[in-house]
């Protein structure tokens, strides 16, 4: 095991030091709090408990005669003090296992459990040191690292001058990227973004990993570089207040909270519209890919080229076949997929190219009524940005992947990008189209492939529920004369029906 120590000030210091652990909490962690009466175990679990339900107010009793209290939020958590547990066969009673599996479990006087806790248990000691209070924490390695990092990103806040900031998670998206509120009174509240540098994971082709092929960030300084460049064209993107590029960790602006459903969580047609203009505008711009981060520092954008597009669309035959087929695609069948979509890629030797955000969807687009024009959209996911077809942007914003549009606000979606590109100079509505319809069916099969990869190797099964609108989308798309190699080949793979290879319905 390894050893954190923090000097704990004062109870201020203690609640402080609440909010980090639970930052760096997953579900199955077992927390021991060890120390004398008096030594802060139940503030310091009692800001744990209040940081993971997400609720400041929250009432935290002792459970000194109850023994045990649960409560909701990110996850499960329950608190036991074991001050007067008789034995500890009591446990079972207290349903102590079922806790500490599919939540966290925080144990007060955990020297009452025995042989009970599990041996990869993190147990913090408090002691008295001064006028303060000495905490250590032990754990062993993913938790340690976890930890580790949670006081890093506080150490990162008081360099920034808000150490004193009270931290709350925010999301944590399909990749390793994690999101906080921290708010420091008399301050707006602003977002930590956490996205600590990613090793290159195995060679898959030519010596080189996916993420290299697929131009993938693998660290915070395209964020700094692009969201820099962005405001630069007078784009709602985040201001950066502080940035440790080493560590990967971000203050920034808040944009807000407005999201793009209405109160039943239907898409409002408005925002789509609005999100396709400024786009349309973003594309009018002339980018010059090499931009500034830092004094003396510069960042090269990538090109979405024809590889990085190829290998994300093989993300479907790797994993999405298999998961609907039960079986790999065969050497011949990755040949027919591989020459059915470089014809396909032939079409996009003339296409207009600009910067492309690559995530440009609800999800990381703000809503902000009480502004004007373009300022009325923060954009918020940028990091993986590159050179490329204008048109795939679009096509994410139209097809949003985790927001359910109908043929007709596609539709809506569409026009209003190309209206507003038409009314700024030359457009070549048909070329685009074609586009459009290729990056569409490039994306969705990407998407298809990612959900089922997010489920079968990282142990995310929520994206499954998402399965059945891309398929939609992808269907939509394959409808375009532009894609009818590709069509073909899916039909004859089985991705489409026989019957539906006329319309691209998939089966």
């Amino acid at each position: 095991m390894g050893v954190l120590g923090r000097f704990l000030a004062d109870e201020a210091a203690t609640l402080l030091a609440g909010d980090d652990i639970a930052a760096a909490l997953r579900p199955g962690d077992v927390v021991a709090l060890h120390g004398d009466l008096g030594a802060g175990k139940t503030t310091l679990a009692r800001a744990i408990v209040r940081a993971v339900a997400g609720d400041r107010a929250i009432e935290v009793p002792s459970p000194t005669f109850t023994l045990v209290q649960a409560y909701e939020g990110r996850f499960p958590v329950s608190h036991f003090d074991l001050y007067r547990l008789s034995s500890p066969d009591e446990l079972d009673e207290l349903g102590f296992d079922e806790a500490g599996e599919g939540g966290v479990a925080l144990v007060e006087w955990p020297e009452r459990a025995g042989s009970r806790l599990p041996a990869a248990a993190i147990h913090v000691r408090l002691t008295e040191e001064g006028a303060g209070r000495r905490m250590e924490i032990s754990a062993e390695g993913p938790a340690l690292a976890r930890l580790r990092r949670s006081f890093d990103i506080r150490d990162f806040l008081a360099s920034a001058g808000w150490g004193h900031a009270v931290r709350t998670f925010l999301l944590g998206d399909a990749s390793t990227r994690a999101y906080e509120t921290v708010a420091l009174e008399g301050s707006a509240p602003r977002i930590l973004m956490n996205a600590a540098r990613q090793p290159d994971g195995p060679p898959i082709r030519d010596g080189r990993p996916y993420s290299q092929i697929a131009r993938l960030a693998e660290s915070v300084t395209p964020f700094v570089a692009v969201g820099r460049a962005l405001k630069g064209a007078g784009i709602a993107a985040p201001e950066i207040f502080s940035a440790d590029l080493d560590r990967g960790l971000l203050l920034i602006e808040h944009l807000g909270s407005g999201g793009f459903l209405d109160a039943a969580g239907a898409p409002v047609a408005e925002r789509y519209r609005a999100a396709g203009e400024l786009l349309a505008g973003l594309h009018g711009v002339r980018w010059n890919p090499v931009l500034p981060v830092a004094p003396g520092v510069d960042y090269t954008v990538p090109a979405y080229d024809r590889e990085a597009m190829a290998i994300e669309t093989e993300l479907l035959i790797d994993w999405y076949m298999p998961h609907v087929r039960g079986a790999p695609a065969s050497p011949q069948e990755r040949r027919l997929f591989g020459q059915a979509w470089a014809s396909v890629f032939d079409r996009l030797a003339s296409a207009e190219t600009s910067l492309v955000l690559r995530d440009y969807h609800s999800p990381n687009l703000i809503w902000r009524p009480e502004r004007r024009g373009s300022d009325r959209l923060g954009v918020i996911d940028f990091q993986d940005a590159l050179i490329g077809p204008c048109a795939y942007d679009v096509a994410s914003l139209a097809m949003d992947a985790r927001v359910t549009i109908s043929p007709e606000l596609e539709a809506e979606t569409f026009e209003a990008y190309c209206a507003a590109r038409a009314a700024a100079g030359a457009f070549d509505r048909e070329d685009f189209g074609a586009a459009y319809a290729i990056m569409a069916a490039q994306r969705n099969s990407k998407i298809l492939g990612i959900f089922v990869r997010l489920n079968n190797r990282d142990g995310k099964p929520q994206y499954l529920k998402h399965l059945p609108r891309i398929r939609d989308y992808l269907s939509r798309a394959l409808r375009h004369p532009a894609l009818t190699p590709v069509r073909d080949a899916y039909r004859e793979l089985g991705i489409v029906g026989e019957e539906s290879a006329s319309s691209g319905d998939l089966l």
